[in-house]
């Protein structure tokens, strides 16, 4: 194992209706569902909540890219949130590719024998571990921290 930076992570799949939490122990052996938030203007106040609960060492929310790596309608709208909740908390927010996560959190709620209309509740929430997991996977082949940084907001003058 390469240069793994020791501590929780919490990981964040942006949606239209719900937001998917994810979060992992401190060695980054294992990602775990923590809730869904339903998407409202109280979205990034609950995750800060979540942040205060848990104390990650960061958040990761995912980006969801396209196959090609280009931008989708959803791509603005998570860095937005990004953005949203890197200036409402003080901990470092990361953006990182999703790509596939909700693909792969469907076909493992289906292999588990639950229909797509009986996942919808917790579908978010393993989005968020599938995305949380592969990012602890990167850092840990890499020795580097996954996505890239999104800066903290400035203060108006």
């Amino acid at each position: 194992m390469s240069e793994f930076r020791r501590g929780v992570r919490l990981g964040v799949d942006v949606g239209r209706a719900r937001i998917g939490v994810a979060r992992c122990d401190p060695d980054g052996l294992l990602a775990t569902p923590v809730e869904t938030v339903p998407r409202s203007d109280a979205s990034v106040a609950r995750i800060r909540e979540l942040i205060a609960e848990y104390e990650p060492l960061e958040v990761l929310v995912g980006l969801p890219l396209s196959l090609s790596g280009g931008d989708t309608p959803s791509t603005a709208d998570a860095r937005d949130f990004a953005a949203a909740l890197a200036a409402a908390s003080d901990v470092p927010v990361r953006l990182v590719d999703e790509r596939l996560s909700t693909v792969s959190a469907h076909a493992a709620l289906r292999g588990s024998g639950r229909t797509q209309r009986s996942s919808r509740s917790i579908v978010d929430q393993v989005a968020a571990v599938v995305l949380l997991q592969q990012a602890l996977d990167v850092e840990k082949n890499t020795g580097r921290p996954p996505g890239i940084p999104v800066p903290a907001a400035e203060e108006p003058a």
